[in-house]
């Protein structure tokens, strides 16, 4: 489990990663049309308001910023030999939740408990 562990999170790290630089890259592209122009998009029937673009580029980047630092956090707990074991009781989580979610800190009882 621990290697295709590994590698299961070093591909959601990555894919983190490449969001993260696309909605920065879209964000500093934005900045630059809002500098530029003097448009007045909020009052345009016809297309997306560039505040209603920032909303929802910075929703994605906080998103994928939540979840390299979700995934960089059970890497440490693999490293540390602890993936795996839930957080509040100790058992083993289920290698189907694992699969689901590889970040998982709890077990499935534990989560329903938890209200997580």
């Amino acid at each position: 489990m621990t290697s295709d562990a590994r590698a299961r999170l070093d591909a959601l790290r990555a894919q983190a990663g490449d969001r993260i630089a696309v909605t920065a890259a879209a964000l500093a592209e934005l900045t630059h049309d809002r500098e530029s122009s003097n448009d007045d998009d909020e009052h345009d029937p016809e297309g997306v308001t560039l505040s209603s673009e920032w909303s929802r580029l910075t929703g994605l980047a906080e998103a994928a910023a939540t979840e390299l630092r979700q995934v960089d956090e059970a890497i440490a707990r693999l490293e540390a030999g602890t993936y795996g074991v839930c957080a509040h009781c100790g058992r083993p989580i289920a290698t189907a939740r694992l699969e689901v979610r590889p970040f998982a800190t709890h077990c499935v009882a534990c989560a329903e408990e938890l209200g997580l």
